[in-house]
């Protein structure tokens, strides 16, 4: 039988993130301390550990089928690499930071000036398209301290809560771009590898579609239910059950949690009591 083999983040918290979303999946690994490689116990499947920017290589070259990886890093290193499904964690921006004492609001106001980064290609990218010329110093490691010893007079970089741009003086000026974490795959990828990735993003979707959306069970009279399943189409149509209770039944539906308290409102005044939420594991289409 065919062995997918997976890159992920050798260490951090993409790496945890990573290998939880396997597990809710259903995919079991055997990963001790400091392993360079582990398999998996219910899937045919192997998971490197490896350096975030060497993983965009590996792919290319075909040492891996497939990656959970920073969706910034593809764009700097491994643009012709094909991304599968945005996972929806890891999320951060890359940004343009300048000290709180520059004049400087938008990339355009660098003309000219000095930019230190660990995203070159990103940058230059963005720079040819606004026909801004500057000039980048590529910095491996910790970008935001080139300001202050005068090595440049802003950076690229990425930036998930803004706390360390804070605590360096700096201000983000504009947002490049958005990430979050992804699974991408190989060009190289086999047929037989292939079909390993769609079972798993089938499972992705699933549990993706889970966290989106909420279970509701609620309690209502007769009278309002065209009301109430107006309000909630659910995946389909609600469950409308009868209850003990004459001239009363039980609906249970689905909500996007991003609906939540404005549907919960509406359904108290139309009637609904009784009202239980529950989160959802995974859901299947």
């Amino acid at each position: 039988m065919s062995t997918l083999k997976i890159a992920v983040q050798k260490s951090g918290r993409l790496n945890e993130d990573s290998l939880k979303i396997l597990k809710q999946i259903g995919i079991s690994i055997d990963n001790g301390k400091d392993q360079l490689k582990a398999s998996a116990r219910n899937f045919p499947l192997e998971v490197f550990y490896l350096r975030n920017g060497d993983i965009p290589q590996y792919l290319k070259d075909g040492v891996v089928d497939a990656a959970i990886i920073g969706e910034n890093v593809l764009i700097e290193k491994g643009r012709d690499i094909t991304i599968v499904e945005k996972l929806g964690f890891s999320k951060c921006r890359v940004s343009i930071a300048v000290p709180k004492s520059s004049n400087a609001k938008s990339l355009k106001d660098l003309e000219g000036k000095r930019i230190a980064t660990s995203y070159p290609n990103t940058v230059n990218q963005f720079l040819d398209k606004s026909n801004i010329s500057a000039q980048l110093h590529i910095i491996n490691g910790s970008v935001e301290i080139a300001p202050n010893i005068g090595l440049a007079d802003g950076i690229c970089d990425i930036v998930s809560s803004g706390s360390t741009l804070f605590k360096n003086g700096l201000k983000e000026i504009e947002v490049l771009l958005k990430s979050e974490a992804v699974l991408a795959t190989s060009p190289k990828i086999s047929e037989q590898n292939q079909a390993l990735i769609d079972k798993i993003q089938f499972r992705l979707k699933s549990v993706l579609r889970g966290r989106e959306n909420k279970y509701i069970l609620l309690n209502a009279p007769n009278d309002q239910l065209d009301r109430i399943c107006k309000i909630l189409p659910g995946m389909n149509s609600p469950t409308i059950l009868p209850l003990a209770k004459e001239g009363w039944s039980s609906l249970h539906s689905v909500i996007n949690k991003n609906d939540f308290w404005d549907v919960i409102d509406e359904l108290k005044a139309n009637g609904a009591e009784g009202i239980l939420v529950c989160p959802i594991e995974n859901m299947v289409l």
